[in-house]
């Protein structure tokens, strides 16, 4: 269970001798000899605290600015820094000259983006441990005590991050179970961060639907109300952010205009974020590839565009184990990846029945395009010989 911060506790760490502990202090991976030596250098009473805050530096390093105090339950919760970057950066094209205000700011990582970009950014949360860390992680920032539901600024643009998990760890769906509830945020002019997965049927005041991927990761869906995006702007988007700086997107007025053909000499697997905001076709359009059936997230193609993922196709045909079997020996598979769309087999059953022996690595791509169901046998790059068909089974 994770340690509970008190704010006595951030007190400690914010002081001249925590800071002075946390600079010195490097754990060593060995719990007791971790908590003898944190109780050493600061005694009982903080000892705690100081390995936690050690531990959890560590565990945000790389992804978060160094120096920052965390809570466990905020540091799986926050938005990544390039995430909350492109957010801010959104918000100073359209709300420059206007109070943004983050109703759900817990340690401050929005903020500290925001703030960046605009001059008049106010950060709340109810929660008075979180608050005092952000006022540590962000010291510039006017922050504040407060409810969500209650916030202290009038006609501000509200950004907020509902919790999307109950006290037990259950993960909810619904708008009305998060905390707080989409529904009730206050304002007109909302941009709220939720759940790839929610029903965005059920937000309806949301006028643009915003798909954002970091890594190859989907890692939010950004929804934006009608004050903060143009009438006859886009009503889903996708954002495909690196974290070395590289960012695209595709919305849906972007031209869709793609056929619908056999496998080319590529399979490609668009971005989470274009599959999830429903621009297959679009990003299909922009790159010059085809379906392989309208249903299909999968594209094809005679090149790959960079930085997607890609398989070579080396053999298709229809789908039976005993073909795919019967390809994959002969072609001396002992080590393959099967990925599945649209068809009811699970990889880790079929994967033993396929008998695989040999040093060659493969990824089988199962799908249903048109009424049947078809295998591809491919490598993730490299030439390999003229793709045959695959035998079909007697």
């Amino acid at each position: 269970m994770a340690f509970a911060f008190s704010v006595p506790d951030v007190g400690f760490l914010t002081s001249g001798a925590g800071r002075a502990a946390l600079a010195s202090f490097v754990p060593g991976g060995d719990p007791l000899r971790d908590v003898a030596a944190a109780r050493r250098l600061v005694g009982e009473e903080h000892a705690a605290a100081l390995l936690e805050t050690a531990l959890l530096r560590a565990r945000a390093r790389g992804r978060f600015p160094d120096g920052r105090l965390w809570t466990s339950d905020a540091l799986e919760q926050a938005t990544a820094v390039p995430v909350a970057e492109h957010r801010a950066r959104r918000l100073a094209a359209v709300a420059a000259d206007r109070v943004v205000h983050d109703v759900t700011c817990s340690v401050g990582v929005e903020v500290a983006a925001l703030s960046a970009v605009l001059p008049r950014v106010v950060g709340s949360d109810l929660d008075p441990v979180r608050l005092a860390m952000a006022r540590a992680n962000v010291p510039d920032a006017w922050l504040v005590r407060a409810d969500a539901l209650a916030p202290v600024t009038r006609g501000s643009v509200v950004v907020a991050d509902p919790a999307r998990r109950t006290a037990s760890g259950r993960r909810v769906r619904r708008p009305d179970e998060m905390a707080p509830p989409l529904g009730s945020l206050p304002g007109p002019d909302l941009v709220v961060s939720t759940a790839p997965g929610l029903d965005f049927g059920l937000v309806p005041w949301a006028r643009e639907v915003e798909l954002v991927s970091l890594d190859g990761r989907v890692r939010e869906a950004a929804l934006w109300s009608a004050g903060l995006v143009p009438d006859d702007g886009p009503r889903r988007r996708a954002t495909v952010l690196g974290s070395t700086g590289e960012a695209w997107e595709l919305t849906d007025l972007d031209d869709d205009s793609c056929p619908v053909t056999p496998v080319d000499r590529w399979l490609v697997d668009p971005d989470g974020a274009v599959v999830r905001a429903g621009l297959v076709r679009q990003f299909a359009a922009r790159h010059g590839l085809a379906q392989l059936d309208p249903h299909l997230a999968y594209l094809t193609g005679p090149h790959p565009p960079s930085g997607m993922r890609a398989f070579r196709v080396l053999e298709e045909g229809p789908f039976s184990e005993k073909a795919l079997r019967q390809t994959l020996r002969r072609r001396e598979v002992g080590r393959v990846e099967i990925l599945v769309r649209g068809l009811d087999v699970e990889p880790d059953r079929l994967r033993p029945r396929l008998k695989l022996a040999g040093s060659e690595a493969a990824t089988v791509v199962l799908a249903r395009v048109g009424r049947g169901a078809r295998a591809y046998v491919c490598e993730a790059d490299g030439p390999r010989p003229v793709r045959p068909s695959m035998p079909h089974s007697a």
